[in-house]
């Protein structure tokens, strides 16, 4: 039996049908990614990364240009998106493939560095999902949006079409990584770039909202993630031996 619901699949199937009117969007949201990535990595450069819910491939495109692996995988779970990741032409693309959400088509400990964006909060079985990150990679970095403070109710309302069925607090979040044996070795709370901002509320309101929310960030961070919304990312290991899925 799937563990994939079917009104998921659905949504997800032609998710990422060409659309120039999102294209500009994920790409600004992809560079910002990137950045995020390298910061908790430290800038360290991979033999393989395996990019899992992989979407429509902005992430993957960044990471190409930049050279942070010398091969990138991708799985993702809507056929649109695979195809979109195909149609791209990266020269450090070995493979893309349709999976089923849960089961990962490769061995135990294949990559050097698994990356998981902005995927868990769609995920209704997270630790089932979360181990079998770990069993495939050495090391793990997933970013999430931090929905779940005083922002939570506004922030069901408005993801729920989306397809949001998770929302997290710092606390939160890290407790989960761990309960499903995979330890945090470094996170960050981030934002969206200014420019991503812009985009998606307009010069002035969007260069106001950038502002107020990396000044709250800087002021008081331990505050600042309940009362407004911000992304988190965490670079992660595995802390228990997992089992091979076969």
């Amino acid at each position: 039996m799937s563990l994939l619901d079917e009104e998921y699949k659905k949504l997800y199937s032609d998710y990422y049908r060409p659309d120039s009117s999102l294209e500009h969007k994920r790409n600004l949201s992809a560079d910002a990614t990137v950045e995020h990535i390298k910061a908790v990595t430290k800038s360290r450069k991979w033999k393989s990364l395996l990019d899992v819910g992989a979407g429509n491939g902005s992430v993957l495109a960044k990471l190409d240009s930049v050279g942070l692996a010398d091969e990138l995988y991708a799985v993702e779970i809507s056929e649109s998106g695979v195809s979109s990741i195909r149609e791209l032409g990266l020269s450090r693309l070995k493979e893309a493939r349709v999976f089923d959400g849960y089961t990962i088509p490769y061995p135990d400990k294949f990559f050097e560095l698994a990356i998981c964006i902005h995927v868990l909060e769609h995920v209704e079985h997270e630790r089932i999902f979360l181990r079998e990150l770990a069993r495939v990679a050495k090391e793990i970095v997933i970013e999430v949006p931090l929905e779940g403070g005083l922002t939570l109710s506004k922030s069901i309302r408005e993801t729920a079409k989306y397809g949001h069925l998770n929302h997290y607090t710092v606390p939160g979040f890290l407790y989960l990584l761990r309960t499903a044996g995979i330890e945090p070795v470094e996170h960050m709370i981030t934002t969206s770039s200014a420019a991503y901002e812009r985009h998606l509320y307009g010069n002035l309101k969007g260069t106001i909202k950038s502002a107020v929310r990396r000044s709250a960030l800087k002021i008081a961070p331990n505050v600042a993630s309940w009362v407004l919304s911000y992304l988190l990312t965490v670079r992660c290991v595995p802390s228990q031996p997992t089992n091979s899925s076969g």
